[in-house]
């Protein structure tokens, strides 16, 4: 398990972090979330033992990280790590042996996730000649060439086009589902929502939440909204429910905040004036949700 536990860290006079905790269980993929500056990328390198946190401590399996050998992570960041002028291949081969694989576990890890991640037939181009979602990928396999028990990744899909982004979350996935611990820092809420069972929200240097999604969730069940296809007269649906209001009105279907109203009460009071085609509740985005808990922090 990781453990982060009222971690500050300062630069001069500016306050990056201030007091954050929150624990990230072995096996699961947690998310690291807030807007950019808010102090995931700081969080992140106190973990990794890139900087030290002037306060409190942060611990893996009961270990400071201090302490921990740095085949035990995985890092992708969101700036470029990568030799320009090296091949692919070479390089990768590089990052496996310097983390402690033999030259041919090095040339077999390396084989398997190039053809995983479909960049195979670039295996002898220097990395500057590749595309910018290419040389993401390319950095992604450096970071988990060694198997490493923690894996960060800041920013993962910075760059990729949206089939190389369905890639990366199923590489993302697939190491999870080997049993190493996946750390995602991004701002990227939709890619959080599909990926992550757990996260932690920062806003402007401090915690806003930690803790299972599902529970988040829970705090935000309220703000529920009602998705209705409804043929029938809409004025007649409204005043019979006057404490419900319309959000919004996408692809003819109305968007209704209940109000208090219960689904059951709505879906029969419009079964009863017109044709209900589709019927749905529809709980808040990751995206809304955050919003809602950056403005009571």
């Amino acid at each position: 398990m990781l453990n982060v536990e009222k971690a500050s860290k300062s630069f001069g006079e500016t306050r990056a972090v201030r007091e954050i905790s929150f624990t990230v269980d072995e096996g699961t993929i947690f998310g690291l979330l807030g807007a950019n500056g808010a102090g995931k990328t700081t969080t992140v390198r106190m973990i990794l033992d890139i900087v030290r946190p002037d306060s409190g401590s942060i611990s893996w399996s009961g270990t400071p990280v201090a302490k921990l050998p740095r085949r035990v992570f995985g890092y992708l960041p969101e700036e470029r790590g990568l030799y320009p002028d090296m091949k692919v291949e070479e390089q990768l081969r590089f990052f496996a042996e310097i983390r402690g694989l033999s030259r041919a576990e090095a040339r077999a890890s390396c084989a398997a996730w190039l053809e995983r991640l479909g960049v195979a037939h670039h295996r002898d181009r220097e990395v500057r000649e590749l595309s910018k979602g290419n040389q993401q990928k390319v950095q992604f396999i450096a970071s988990v060439l060694h198997e490493p028990q923690l894996m960060v990744l800041d920013e993962p899909f910075s760059g990729l086009d949206p089939v190389n982004n369905e890639l990366m979350k199923s590489a993302i996935s697939e190491l999870n589902a080997r049993g190493t611990t996946i750390l995602l820092s991004t701002h990227d809420m939709e890619r959080a929502e599909e990926l992550c069972e757990s996260v932690a929200l920062i806003h402007r240097s401090r915690l806003a939440f930690s803790g299972p999604l599902h529970e988040l969730r829970r705090r935000h069940g309220t703000k529920k909204t009602l998705r209705l296809d409804f043929e029938g007269n809409r004025e007649a649906l409204l005043r019979r429910l006057p404490q419900a209001g319309v959000v919004a009105e996408k692809d003819g279907q109305l968007v209704l905040s209940p109000g208090g109203a219960e689904p059951e009460e709505v879906l029969r009071e419009a079964v009863a004036l017109g044709r209900v085609r589709r019927f749905e509740e529809v709980e808040p985005s990751l995206r809304k949700i955050f919003i809602e808990e950056v403005k009571g922090a």
